[in-house]
């Protein structure tokens, strides 16, 4: 059996933790830049808001109903999953980490699977102030489909027998199913098929002509055949991006050549975090499509290492070398990135009789990733990168919260 644990409204949630004045207010988390809706509470939903909704259409409804516009504070929710994660892992053996907001939980040897889903949920509210919302099946994916269920209102939801399982899923539309789309949703509407258990009664054969193996293993797993198990260790990433919107149109050169030293910086930092290494790397930059009446220019280029490398310093000689000519004079540029490519594990490198695997200095790297770990982010960088500033190329917050639980100068201080 697997269990689902999904924070409700995730960021909204994060956000109300350490600001109680949030609680019971329209609250909505706007993407980069502050451009769109990627969070709502539930008081935002009742008011309309979608997600994805842009900002600058909110106006209306923060002088009329009072709705509280929050800038995404990543560094704050990222520590507040990692919070939730440890009281998961302190409960069940086995846990996938799905999303910043879901993990998937093995529950074999647990006999009465509501009491200990119910306890986990008050645990998980009251030691991180998260609520939450669980869901359990014999799938991952009846898992899934009995979270949305427990969203509904109950909290928590076993769908352990078949009586329970038809009764999710006749309620359950065909568009709530995990894995499928929009598109699928529209295909399967025009066989008639529009409610989960609609799906898991279909002719499997005709599902596999008309939607593939995925679908099929999907329709298998509403039917209680599990055909995905837990996934324990992250898969190796193929590459690894590091991407912003600037906050406004940059048009000096050395500024946005600033930038993307910086995101080659932050990426070789999560390659070696991940005890990987790269052997070639692409830098991109764009114009402002939003505005086609001004000039446009998409610049994109890649090289390899003739040997791969960890090592941020020569990432950045590589980068700086593709730099050249690579802008267009009198261009404003809106967005930049960079992005290592053909990533493996040292040990699974080919040999080679006349050079090493890798190159570059590991233990300098590992220095100095220590030290940032310790001290916090640009407490030791690279000249080329925004490491001690306030760039201009940064994003627009209007609205940041502090990061309470990562910084010490945020500290919530308490007062008697």
């Amino acid at each position: 059996m697997f269990a689902l644990v999904d924070g409700n409204n995730f960021y909204a949630s994060c956000e109300r933790v350490f600001d109680p004045s949030l609680r019971s207010v329209p609250l909505v988390v706007l993407s980069n830049n502050d451009g769109c809706a990627i969070a709502r509470s539930a008081e935002a939903k009742a008011l309309g808001v979608k997600m994805g909704h842009p900002a600058h259409e909110l106006r209306d409804l923060v002088r009329r109903h009072g709705l509280v516009m929050r800038s995404a504070n990543f560094a704050l929710y990222g520590d507040m999953s990692r919070r939730v994660v440890a009281v998961l892992r302190d409960q069940a053996p086995r846990v996938e980490v799905y999303s910043i907001d879901e993990s998937f939980l093995d529950l074999s040897g647990i006999r009465d699977r509501l009491a200990f889903a119910r306890q986990l949920r008050e645990r998980v509210h009251r030691w991180t102030g998260v609520p939450n919302c669980i869901g359990i099946g014999p799938t991952k994916t009846l898992a899934k489909a009995a979270n949305k269920v427990a969203k509904k209102g109950a909290g928590v939801v076993v769908l352990e027998d078949l009586t329970a399982q038809d009764a999710a899923l006749e309620s359950l539309p065909v568009s709530d199913v995990w894995g499928v789309g929009s598109r699928w949703t529209a295909q399967l509407a025009k066989l008639g098929v529009s409610t989960a258990a609609q799906l898991r009664d279909a002719p499997p054969d005709l599902i596999l002509e008309r939607f593939g193996v995925v679908l099929l293993r999907t329709q298998r797993e509403l039917q209680g055949l599990p055909c995905m198990g837990l996934e324990l260790i992250e898969p190796d990433r193929q590459q690894i991006m590091v991407s912003r919107s600037f906050g406004e149109r940059i048009e000096d050169q050395s500024r946005v050549e600033q930038a993307i030293a910086t995101f080659a910086t932050r990426a070789c930092e999560k390659l070696r975090r991940r005890e990987l290494v790269a052997s070639a790397v692409t830098v991109f930059a764009e114009t402002d499509a939003f505005r086609p009446e001004l000039r446009q220019h998409h610049p994109s280029r890649t090289t390899g290492f003739a040997v791969p490398t960890a090592d941020t310093r020569l990432v950045l000689q590589a980068i700086r070398r593709m730099l050249t000519c690579f802008f267009r004079p009198g261009c404003a540029y809106k967005r930049a990135g960079v992005a290592l490519l053909e990533l493996a594990r040292p040990a699974t490198l080919q040999g080679d009789l006349f050079a090493s695997m890798t190159i570059g200095d590991d233990r300098l790297m590992a220095t100095l990733d220590r030290i940032n770990r310790r001290f916090g982010r640009g407490t030791a960088g690279f000249a080329a990168s925004g490491w001690r500033s306030r760039p201009a190329w940064g994003m627009r917050q209007r609205n940041v919260s502090p990061c309470y639980t990562t910084r010490w100068a945020d500290v919530p201080v308490a007062r008697c």
